[in-house]
């Protein structure tokens, strides 16, 4: 499993939650797997507690199945679940991205140029996880620039299945068009433009639907529902 250090201030439950979809979106906890509270919590140096609780909060969002007396798996990608994740990005993203292109400060827009500048670098450096995590980041910063942080929180329990699909994408078809998408995101905020920003975004969010079929060829079958 790939490991982060724990936040300051960041409970163990928060530690285990965090660190385990991190590892389930990477496919360092492969779809279809098996994933023991013993093992997970030795490796990231906690108790099972927290363990079993984040695993608790991850079943909730149908990513993680618990089976009483036999363990936990992590979900096998279902394109169901990964629709309707990207129906609910889809809606709240765009009336989010609008939001901003209306109410963004200058400073702002800097640092979401800073954020698509580094992914620009990534894509060139092949970086895959830095490109994912930037893309997330880009993402979250749209949501705190409209004051809609509480909102993003709530969906993140669904999205992941979303997201894993993502990550998948970034590995196999290595499309440049995802940080393109961002840099015009990003211009049609400058010129506060929300119909622009709004056609996008839903272009941007419907990018894995193409992808279908090269990842089916690239992952094994066991991987999809």
């Amino acid at each position: 499993m790939y490991l982060t250090e724990r936040l300051p201030r960041e409970t163990g439950r928060e530690y285990a939650l965090r660190v385990i979809k991190e590892n389930i979106i990477n496919l360092e906890l492969a779809p279809g797997s098996m994933v023991s509270e013993k093992d997970l919590a030795a490796e990231m140096g906690l108790s099972r507690t927290p363990v079993r609780e984040a695993l608790i909060e991850l079943a909730k969002g149908k990513i993680v199945e618990i089976y009483p007396q036999k363990g936990s798996a992590v979900a096998k990608i279902d394109y169901n679940l990964v629709e309707e994740a990207r129906f609910m990005r889809g809606i709240l993203e765009d009336a989010v991205v609008q939001l901003v292109c209306t109410t963004a400060a200058p400073e702002q827009i800097h640092k979401l140029e800073e954020n698509v500048k580094l992914q620009e670098f990534y894509l060139v450096n092949e970086d895959d996880r830095m490109l994912l995590e930037l893309d997330n980041q880009f993402h979250e910063m749209l949501f705190e620039i409209a004051r809609k942080r509480q909102v993003y929180e709530l969906m993140q329990n669904i999205t992941i299945h979303f997201d894993r699909v993502r990550s998948m994408s970034l590995q196999v078809v290595k499309d440049t068009k995802v940080v393109q998408d961002h840099q015009v995101i990003l211009e049609a905020i400058r010129q506060q433009s929300p119909e622009e920003a709004s056609k996008a975004m839903e272009r941007h969010l419907s990018r894995y639907i193409v992808d279908e079929a090269a990842l089916r060829e690239k992952y094994e079958e066991s991987y999809f529902k």
